[in-house]
């Protein structure tokens, strides 16, 4: 990390999320096809969710994007989540500081889409594209699994199917119920059939709006002054943790726990008074 540390920044990372079956491995593959159809490097960082049961993933995504496989301008990485909540694995801000400072043009972090835990992935990237389909849930459960809150462009992929443009339309009218920030940036409805690449163009459009808009504002340089704290405060609660558990081979946090149990003692309490321990 240290060695990366100076080449980083130059990559746009574009984060890809929506609930399951929406087509976010198929999107993928045809972004990967357009951007590379203007010469820019690819890498993909698609993360697969563990089994809570066997541990194990299916890494599939790497079979959807056969079509690249033999493509040297394009690297795809598939990353198992290994119970991290949030859509994204612990190690994916890792890679990603690895996969910038290799030199790609565009990094496309594919989550885990598990329904209303994938709103991580706004932390890790500069540009969040937001994919739903027709029959797939409406604007409220669109709303109340906060993706409205994280999303720059949005999809309705899928739209040769019926209902595509009722989705769209009541997408954008929940989109207009929110606070609007002057001179802020109106995140798109668009409609895509990713199987068959039409619509992708104008989403990398969108895309490539957005990134100019981040620039001009300013705002490029907060988002990631935000992810860089995220990613030390995430470091330092794991050193942390692990400093914990060499605590719990004691006999401090047992004691602690008695005199909570017993009521002599509060959580909040006994809480400072481990982290005192610690310091």
């Amino acid at each position: 990390m240290q060695q990366t540390a100076p080449h980083i920044g130059r990559a746009h990372i574009v984060g890809i999320t929506g609930s399951p079956g929406v087509g976010k491995s198929t999107t993928t593959s045809a972004l990967v096809s357009e951007f590379r159809g203007r010469g820019q490097r690819v890498a993909v960082l698609a993360v697969d969710p563990s089994s809570p049961f066997s541990g194990g993933a299916l890494l599939g995504d790497r079979v959807r994007m056969q079509e690249h496989a033999t493509d040297d301008g394009v690297f795809i990485r598939s990353m198992a989540s290994r119970g991290h909540l949030g859509g994204l694995a612990w190690s994916t801000p890792q890679a990603l500081r690895v996969v910038d400072a290799a030199g790609f043009d565009v990094i496309i972090v594919e989550t885990v889409g598990v329904g209303q835990s994938e709103v991580e992935v706004a932390a890790a990237a500069d540009t969040t594209v937001v994919l739903l389909a027709p029959g797939m849930g409406d604007g409220i459960q669109a709303a109340k699994a906060g993706i409205l809150e994280v999303g720059d462009v949005f999809v309705v992929n899928k739209a040769d199917r019926d209902g595509a443009d009722a989705t769209a339309r009541e997408l954008r009218h929940m989109l207009t119920l929110g606070e609007r920030v002057e001179g802020g940036w109106t995140p798109p409805v668009l409609k895509s059939i990713a199987s068959r690449g039409e619509g992708i163009g104008k989403v990398v459009g969108a895309i490539d709006a957005h990134l100019d808009w981040l620039k001009s504002t300013g705002t490029l340089g907060v988002r990631r002054r935000r992810r860089a704290s995220l990613e030390v405060e995430a470091i330092t609660v794991a050193r942390l943790r692990a400093r914990l558990s060499v605590v719990h081979g004691d006999d401090r946090l047992e004691s602690l726990a008695e005199r909570v149990a017993t009521g002599e003692l509060d959580p909040y309490a006994a809480a400072d008074l481990l982290v005192d321990g610690l310091s």
